[in-house]
């Protein structure tokens, strides 16, 4: 995979059922951008699973700057978390929260037997998902004359720029979004248009 693309999901997965010695271990992918959509999933969880005992979880949010969690909820340190993760780096993804629900069977599963159902219910949860690639993108601001339009429109058909939104008014206002590893290539050729102004939105 290219340096300026990642793998996501867009869609929360199908539930999954992993079941060991009696405990049951259902597991979810959700996409996720933020703390608050770390939270919004537990809960709707929570409220499904009410006499669940353990929401065990991990999350990786970011592209270039990574964000990570992971908790055990009750469980054993480092029996449930962390496998999770582990999953989740194991099929590079970020932007996804995978929680396992557990429902206590009876029989206690051990330290090594917590790890192995956890790790497996997260790949069972990934696999359950439909993993994207994205790009990661930088966005430039353009302003022109209406005269300069059509020279403008030309260079964002050739090179399947996406313009994130137009404002036309006294000139004309674009924001486009180009793939970063093109970012630089496409910047030079607006840059070398007479009374084009192209400049990087931070």
């Amino acid at each position: 995979m290219k340096e300026d693309a990642y793998k996501t999901i867009d869609i929360a997965s199908e539930e999954t059922l992993f079941k060991e010695k009696g405990s049951k271990f259902f597991g979810y992918a959700f996409p996720v951008l933020s703390e608050d959509d770390v939270k919004d999933g537990l809960e709707i969880l929570k409220k499904k699973h009410h006499s669940a005992r353990h929401f065990c979880y991990a999350y990786q949010i970011g592209v270039e700057h990574i964000q990570y969690r992971v908790n055990d909820d009750g469980e054993p340190n480092n029996s449930a978390g962390l496998p999770i993760y582990g999953q989740i780096q194991s099929f590079e993804v970020t932007n996804i929260l995978i929680v396992s629900v557990r429902y206590f069977g009876g029989t206690k599963l051990g330290v090594g037997g917590l790890i192995a159902a956890y790790k497996k219910s997260a790949q069972l949860a990934l696999e359950a998902s439909e993993i994207i690639e994205k790009t990661i993108n930088a966005q430039f601001k353009l302003t022109c004359n209406y005269d300069l339009m059509n020279p403008v429109m030309r260079i964002v058909k050739e090179n399947q720029i996406v313009i994130v939104h137009q404002k036309l008014e006294m000139d004309c206002t674009y924001i486009i979004s180009v793939r970063k590893s093109e970012a630089n290539r496409i910047f030079q050729i607006f840059d070398a248009l007479y009374k084009v102004v192209i400049k990087e939105m931070v």
